[in-house]
């Protein structure tokens, strides 16, 4: 997802199959497995910023769930998930 806007001042939006792809991505393994990555409650997600997101892909992806979650716009993909 590319939220970098190199200085310029100019808005950067995500490509929208980056956020549909998000939007439906589930958590492989674990104790919310199964869960819509934007789902995950905030305090997993955090812990995750403080320990280490896990490389690849699912990193990504949860390292833009963390900010989506920070910035507080969880309602950008509620039309989304089951898309």
């Amino acid at each position: 997802m590319n939220s970098e806007n190199n200085g310029s001042g100019t808005p950067v939006y995500p490509d929208y199959h980056d956020l549909l792809k998000l939007a439906q991505a589930k958590m492989p393994y674990g104790k919310y497995a199964g869960r819509y990555l934007v789902d995950l409650p905030e305090s997993y997600v955090v812990w995750f910023s403080r320990k280490g997101f896990p490389s690849g892909e699912l990193g990504d992806m949860l390292r833009t769930v963390y900010e989506i979650k920070m910035n507080g716009l969880e309602h950008l993909f509620e039309d989304l998930k089951g898309f």
